[in-house]
Formats: C-alpha cells, structure tokens, sequence
C-alpha cells in the first residue's frame, strides 16, 4: 500500500511553511542572516522535537523562525518545501505563513508575502503545482492586532485565497476573534480556523456558528460531541486533519487510537495533512501510509481521503474535477 499511496495524487490543505524549516535549512539561513540559535548543531535541533503538549512546540516553532528576515529566506523555505512534496505526488497546496510572527519582529510583511508568492509561482511553472496562500491570525494577540493584519492584507487581497486562525487555542476561544472573521468574508476570503485540537468540542461547534468557517483544521475532538459530528457530516465541513501531528502532540496517544476512521465513517471530510511536517516527522506520504497501517485502511478508504482533499480545496470547480479526474485515473490503473 505504501507504494500505492506514494504515486497517488494529492492535495495537501493544512502545512505551516515556518513549519517545513528542516534542521539544515534553519542552520544555513542562521548563518546566512549571523542569528545565534539556542542549539548547537542539525542533531541537537532534532533531538529537540519531543513535545508534552501544544504550547511545548510553539515555544520551538518561534524560536525557530527567527532566522527568516530577509524576501530570499522566504523563498528559500518555501522552494525547500516545494521540491520536497511534488516528489510525494501532491498537485495542489494551500500553506499557512503566520505574518504577526514576522512583522512583529521588524520583518516588512512585503518581503515575507513576495519571497513566498515568487516561490509558489515558480514551483506552478516547473512541477505544474497549483497553489493557495492562507494568511493565519494568531489568537495568543489581540483581535486588534488582527485587524491590522487584514489591513495590511487587503493590499495583496487578491493574491490570497483565505484568512486561517491558529495559535494557542487554550484559553483563547473563537468567540474573541468574531468581528475579524466577518470582515475576512466580507473582504471575499475563504476562512478557516484551528479548533478541536487541545481545545474541546465546543471550540468546533463556535467555530462554525461564531466564525462560520469554511473548513476546520484539526477539529478532531468534535467526537467528544455526537451530535456535532452528525452536524459536520451533514454540512460537509471538511476537517483538515494531521495525523503526525497529533500523536507528537499527545491528542492521541498512538496512531492506532486516533479517531480519523471512526469520524470517515460518520460521514465527515476528513482530509490528511502534514501541519508541521519538519517538526512532526513526515510530510504527505508518511501522514497517509502511516495512518493507513495504523487504523488498517481499506484502498477505498485512503481513496475517499485523498479525494475529500481536493472537493475541499479552495479551487474553481473544473480545476477539482480535473484533479478528482487524475485521482480516479491513478485508482484504475
């Protein structure tokens, strides 16, 4: 099966690109842009990825993305990403760059948005890979703070296909960030929010009626409420979920215990994705091949996932058909 999944075509909906940053790339741009590391070596920077809990990692993810400064570090971390995946057969991408993270630190949001931009525009051109660029809110700030994102965001409006919402859920709940979301619609942006990863429920359930969400990252503890998951499953609110990541996380103790299967079932739009795919140990392949040996998924069921993955992709309709179309090819063949 590993095989099978490896040639398979894919959309990948939730990957943070300051996630992506592999040990050796975050040491060369370090020495690049003379930023001094709190680790040693490559080595020590990977025997750093043990987490307890969410805020554990956060702590490193920022720490790490301190060496991004300049428009070709950003196109650098993104090009890495780009190589890497379209090998893993994924057609189409829409990627998370948190831009408080950066312009917070003096970074000009233009150098971080064109580094990116140009990458992903290249990487169309030479794999043939379509795109979409989520800028992420970060809920640990103030919805201020956010609104003056969006602000800065309107002069690329066209340009960005969605406005997401991450960060430490807990105790930040969605209901703070309503007045963003509605602008973010308004402004004609698809949106979409972390919730249901350490937050409970009923995080999901605000996600959906307070910020009326267009898809839900993670969202996998809305199985803590029956009667929610029949609500996703009947609205079709797709949940971009990250196997990898939740383990390293400990929202599941193993990928045996993780409840993707039992919510595909359900009648919910289960995608599979890589969140944070440096950090978590896998990008698209592993996310797929190892959550179909854990939970024993049937060729039909990785199918169903792979092809959620693109009916919940923020593409016109013909460019889905055309993907689902290469995807059924792939599954006859």
């Amino acid at each position: 099966m590993r095989a099978r999944i490896a040639g398979m075509p894919k959309a990948e909906l939730h990957m943070h690109l300051e996630g992506s940053i592999e040990a050796d790339l975050m040491f060369r741009l370090a020495r690049r842009n003379k930023v001094a590391l709190k680790w040693g070596s490559e080595d020590e920077v990977r025997a750093a990825y043990r987490f307890a809990n969410l805020q554990e990692f956060l702590d490193m993810y920022y720490a790490g993305l301190t060496v991004l400064l300049t428009e070709a570090d950003f196109f650098d971390m993104t090009w890495a990403y780009l190589e890497k995946v379209q090998q893993e057969n994924v057609l189409h991408t829409e990627v998370f760059i948190s831009p408080q993270a950066h312009t917070r630190r003096g970074v000009a949001f233009e150098a971080m948005f064109n580094g990116i931009e140009n990458a992903l525009r290249q990487g169309q051109t030479k794999f043939g890979m379509t795109y979409g660029i989520i800028l992420g809110l970060q809920r640990q700030w103030s919805e201020d703070e956010a609104m003056k994102m969006l602000d800065q965001a309107c002069s690329v409006r066209d340009r960005v296909v969605g406005i997401g919402l991450g960060g430490p859920e807990l105790p930040n709940p969605p209901a703070r960030f309503v007045n963003v979301f509605d602008r973010a619609r308004a402004e004609g942006w698809k949106t979409v929010a972390h919730a249901g990863e350490e937050g409970p429920a009923s995080y999901v359930a605000d996600t959906v009626d307070l910020l009326k969400v267009d898809r839900i990252d993670h969202g996998v503890r809305c199985a803590e409420d029956p009667r929610l998951v029949a609500r996703l499953a009947s609205l079709r609110i797709p949940l971009t979920v990250c196997p990898l990541s939740n383990v390293e996380l400990k929202v599941f103790p193993n990928l045996a215990a993780h409840n993707l299967k039992t919510l595909l079932h359900a009648g919910v739009a289960v995608t599979i994705n890589s969140d944070d795919p440096s950090y978590f140990g896998g990008y698209m392949n592993e996310n797929f091949s190892a959550t179909q040996e854990a939970l024993d998924l049937t060729a039909a069921e990785v199918y169903t996932i792979a092809r959620n993955g693109f009916e919940a992709a923020f593409l016109p309709e013909d460019v889905k058909a055309q993907y689902v179309g290469a995807l059924d090819r792939y599954r006859e063949g």
